[in-house]
């Protein structure tokens, strides 16, 4: 999981019935059968997300934000001085706040925000206006088409993104590889990349933090099944699902999944898909990569990135790596 996406797949802006339907008649059909973790993050879901980085055992925005206001005037007021800062994934705008209170640029850089949640874009926005007397951009649209509109009208001056969260993390290898490519692609010589990633920790305490004993996280997936209902008229009853997370140490990942406890014929007509589930056959909701630091040095370099600085919080294993586009 990560701060817009736990752990984030690109997202889509705000989806359509269509979309969504699509998505889940191609998904579910799979083998396994999956829903996408975009999904996870409606209105409730969000809220829950936010929930569940307040809980002890889920580290990773504690241990980022630690980074951010530790190293924030090497970030945002190095030379040159980056004339707008573009958040992917923005969330509810306090990894942005706490970086521009702490680090204080003094050329006040214009503020982008990405997101799909126009609820997230707008509290961002005010948290961010608190702070900073730049201007601020909303953008509610996907990572990809953020930064193609940004781009289009960049002006003068040095970009920097923050994709930060772990969001990498919700993206398998090759996927992982392509965003960033792409990433570079849209950006100039100078720009500048801040990524945060969730390091390999023991096998217990990432569990913890996908499986937690408040039971936060099983509401945060099982919530995906009320959606589904809610816009799908669907029929999951969520009484014949429990929530699993387990460590998938040869892929290096935290999967989640929601497993049916017994048979059940599942109708979604907003979808017009019906399938029939059998006990013990789960649902993949999410996957949660996670890194070493070398590997983040290695992925950068090879799309095109050169890394400046990288640092690691040594009370829960996170890195926050600044690159430059070479």
């Amino acid at each position: 999981m990560t701060a817009t996406a736990r752990a984030g797949a690109p997202f889509l802006p705000a989806e359509t019935d269509h979309d969504l339907a699509a998505d889940v008649r191609e998904a579910l059909t799979r083998h396994p059968r999956q829903l996408p973790s975009r999904y996870l993050y409606d209105a409730l879901g969000s809220a829950l997300f936010d929930a569940i980085c307040e809980l002890p055992w889920y580290p990773i925005t504690r241990a980022e934000t630690r980074l951010l206001t530790a190293h924030a005037r090497e970030i945002v007021s190095g030379r040159p001085a980056p004339a707008r800062i573009v958040e992917l994934g923005a969330g509810n705008g306090a990894k942005m706040a706490a970086l521009l209170e702490a680090g204080r640029p003094v050329s006040r850089p214009a503020v982008h925000l990405v997101d799909v949640s126009p609820a997230a874009l707008a509290t961002a926005a005010r948290s961010i206006a608190a702070v900073s007397a730049g201007p601020i951009h909303s953008h509610q649209t996907t990572y990809d088409a953020g930064l193609a509109e940004i781009g289009a009208t960049r002006g003068d001056g040095r970009t920097l993104v923050l994709f930060l969260g772990s969001n990498l993390g919700n993206f398998d290898p090759d996927a992982a590889r392509a965003f960033l490519r792409d990433m570079r692609s849209a950006l100039t010589t100078g720009d500048r990349l801040l990524l945060g990633v969730d390091l390999v920790k023991p096998e217990r305490d990432l569990l913890l933090a996908y499986d937690d004993p408040l039971g936060v996280t099983s509401a945060f997936n099982l919530n995906l099944l009320v959606r589904l209902n809610r816009d799908l008229a669907a029929n999951f009853d969520l009484r014949g699902f429990v929530h699993r997370a387990f460590w998938n140490a040869a892929a290096s990942r935290v999967e989640m999944h929601l497993v049916s406890t017994a048979e059940q014929h599942i109708s979604i007509t907003g979808a017009s898909l019906a399938l029939t589930l059998r006990p013990g056959e789960s649902i993949w909701t999410e996957s949660s990569y996670k890194y070493t630091r070398d590997g983040i040095t290695t992925l950068l370099t090879g799309c095109g990135f050169g890394v400046r600085a990288q640092w690691i919080d040594g009370t829960s294993p996170f890195a926050l790596t600044l690159a430059e586009c070479g």
